[in-house]
């Protein structure tokens, strides 16, 4: 629900852009960095995002480190964000070609392509032959997603994390979420005679006939805004194959949501381009040490900044790797032995299938999924039914498959290099690709239909060597307290994704900002009133 603290917050944001400023206040479109703040939150993923609001509407003083860019500056093309099928430097986190999870098409490696080393808005990091996709910038992960907003089914939830009040959850929290984030759904109508999502129903009817369940899936994309781009009276961004490497127009990000609200407040401060490198303690808080690039990497300038309270939302792989190298060298040597542990992708399978000549799935495809496969409770599998919006009609059905992996994977720092390191194996993973295996095999019986194996290269018809959704490292209850507070230091929480163990069945994002929701209530409430 929009009020004036988010257009408030979205017009510093704006403002900020159009001056080329990095750090933005609703008091002033270039606030500055101060060397001191009461509360300090590294990210502006979800979390973050969710702490820093809740924080301000406390009366708290917060300040934002985030180590992307601030995504809300045209570029020559008009637009802030590249799209797929032409990426720019707008789309990697400093790479020299793009990254997409498909690696060709007819075995020919024509997705793609080379691009000129920038804070592009997509980053994958790699862990030997594994690779995780995260996004960078303000607003994290929900500038390249797909949307979509699942809450986890209550029995799992409740198996995953029992130590949290599953009632108190969907009852409060979880709705919450969907209300903040802007969540909807598609008009079902709409849905059966759009050319949007024929895609979707050619994968619905095979699923169907193997007797498998589908779902409408609620999403942070304006569906409003979707029928009125397949109309051809607003601008196309879901249509206009934009999704991995950012929107332009319709989805309902962090920084027009939380954050804009966050920023309304006047308390909250935004520092792009910001890394946090190093944790140490104070005594009465915690000093930062941090790098500040331009957009090309340079680096300008190693701050210290001070902190009272500190809140890491810096995902799984950002929030973790702090503590590890905090732990390991010996910044604060009392964190546990839970630091880095409880790591997983969420069970992330990707696969495809040929089709019929006459299974057409349409030239015009949503980008944004807006149904899934539900065969959690028979196989434990959750298969997004993906777009492929390549302009051109390909017979091709493909999906991200989430599935119930109980293997988890742990970090270790490696002090040469300065990093943490994901111990992950392809053994791991194939527990994933067995049960993802089963329902599409059934699907594929049923359909008369054939995998493809010319899109993830080495002739796979599977691919587990990445993951869209890295959970774990610091999980809820072993690292931390049952509310996010770190097991050793006063004053010191963690309110991302790390505190998941590994896995949540559905996409995750909804259950990160409930989580969130949940434990910054419990902090205000006996830590900061």
């Amino acid at each position: 629900m929009l009020n004036r603290r988010h257009f408030l917050g979205a017009a510093a944001l704006s403002s900020a852009a159009a001056l080329g400023l990095t750090t933005v206040s609703a008091r002033r479109a270039d606030a500055g960095v101060p060397d001191r703040a009461e509360a300090v939150v590294i990210g502006t993923g979800y979390g973050a995002a969710v702490t820093a609001l809740r924080l301000a509407q406390a009366g708290k003083r917060v300040l934002m480190l985030e180590m992307g860019k601030l995504w809300d500056t045209a570029g020559s093309d008009g637009q802030v964000f590249s799209g797929m099928l032409k990426p720019d430097k707008r789309a990697m986190w400093f790479k020299e070609r793009t990254e997409a999870p498909l690696n060709t098409l007819l075995w020919l490696p024509v997705i793609n392509q080379k691009i000129e080393p920038y804070a592009g808005v997509l980053d994958r990091v790699h862990h030997g032959d594994f690779s995780v996709f995260v996004g960078r910038g303000v607003g994290g992960g929900s500038l390249v997603n797909g949307a979509m907003a699942v809450v986890p089914k209550r029995d799992y939830f409740a198996e995953i994390l029992p130590q949290v009040d599953a009632e108190q959850m969907y009852r409060t929290y979880f709705p919450r979420a969907q209300r903040e984030l802007g969540v909807n759904t598609v008009d079902p109508g709409w849905f059966e005679q759009c050319d949007s999502y024929r895609y979707a129903r050619l994968s619905r009817g095979h699923a169907h006939k193997a007797g498998f369940d589908t779902v409408f899936v609620p999403s942070t994309y304006d569906m409003d805004y979707l029928r009125r781009e397949e109309a051809g009276t607003v601008a196309r961004s879901a249509l206009n194959s934009e999704v991995i490497y950012g929107n332009n127009h319709g989805k309902r990000t962090l920084d027009k949501t939380y954050l804009a609200a966050a920023l309304g407040t006047g308390l909250v401060t935004i520092a792009s381009l910001h890394e946090v490198r190093s944790i140490n303690p104070t005594r009465d808080g915690y000093r930062l040490s941090v790098r500040q690039i331009d957009e090309y990497g340079t680096e300008l300038a190693v701050k210290q900044i001070d902190a009272r309270y500190l809140f890491l939302g810096a995902g799984s792989l950002g929030s973790t790797e702090l503590l590890l190298r905090a732990r390991e060298t010996g910044a604060l040597p009392e964190l546990n032995e839970h630091i880095g542990q409880g790591w997983g992708g969420n069970g992330n399978v990707m696969t495809a299938r040929a089709n019929h000549s006459w299974g057409l799935t349409g030239k015009l495809q949503a980008a944004m999924p807006a149904m899934g496969i539900d065969a959690w409770d028979t196989d434990s599998v959750f298969a997004e039914i993906a777009p492929m919006p390549a302009g051109t009609e390909l017979w091709l059905s493909l999906y991200l498959a989430i599935t119930k992996n109980p293997e988890r994977g742990h970090f270790t720092f490696d002090a040469a290099a300065d990093k943490a390191r994901l111990h992950w194996t392809a053994e791991q993973a194939q527990a994933s690709v067995d049960q993802a295996k089963q329902v599409f095999d059934r699907i594929n019986r049923a359909n008369g239909t054939i995998y493809r194996h010319d899109l993830f290269g080495g002739n796979r018809a599977f691919e587990n060597r990445f993951t869209y959704h890295p959970l774990g490292g610091l999980v809820l209850g072993k690292a931390t307290d049952d509310y996010g507070r770190v097991r050793g230091y006063r004053n010191l929480y963690v309110t991302d994704g790390s505190l998941i163990p590994g896995s949540t069945g559905v996409n995750p994002f909804v259950t990160i900002t409930a989580l969130a929701e949940r434990n910054i209530a419990r902090v205000l409430a006996d830590d900061l009133a």
